[in-house]
């Protein structure tokens, strides 16, 4: 598939999720959405789901970042500081490429994320590579597949 874009994820395709939009011209990040209420408990890490994969050039990535309001208003931070997704994450065999964001809560109390809340944002980038690359294996699974060895 040529360009970049959105797509919901076979498992919430009757889930009436959102396809991310930009809010305005100057906007760099597309707003992704929760595709179910979660409770993020205290101190803990939680996966909240967004029902959508994003394709892309091969030489692109999504950059998945918290929301300035979830950060500074509620006391929340990705769990990995920068969500990555790369562009042979769509469609992959484990998730079909599911975005899930995974968030810690520094509060003592627990924080509920509702459906079709804003709760991220995805920004299409470039990168480069060495000149001697020799990146030749396959993407055979989802979150944390290409780490396994």
């Amino acid at each position: 598939m040529a360009g970049r874009g959105f797509e919901i994820v076979t498992a919430y395709a009757h889930a009436d999720i959102r396809l991310p939009i930009r809010k305005t011209a100057g906007s760099a990040g597309y707003d992704l959405e929760a595709a179910e209420t979660v409770v993020l408990k205290p101190h803990v890490v939680t996966v909240v789901p967004t029902g959508l994969k994003a394709f892309m050039e091969t030489d692109e990535y999504l950059s998945v970042f918290i929301r300035s309001s979830l950060a500074f208003k509620k006391g929340l931070m990705l769990a990995n500081g920068t969500g990555i997704v790369d562009s042979d994450y769509y469609n992959n065999t484990d998730n079909e490429g599911h975005i899930m964001i995974a968030y810690f809560n520094t509060n003592d109390a627990a924080y509920t994320i509702e459906k079709g809340e804003r709760i991220g944002q995805g920004v299409f980038m470039k990168y480069l590579t060495v000149h001697d690359d020799a990146a030749a294996e396959i993407r055979t699974g989802g979150i944390g597949s290409t780490g396994k060895k």
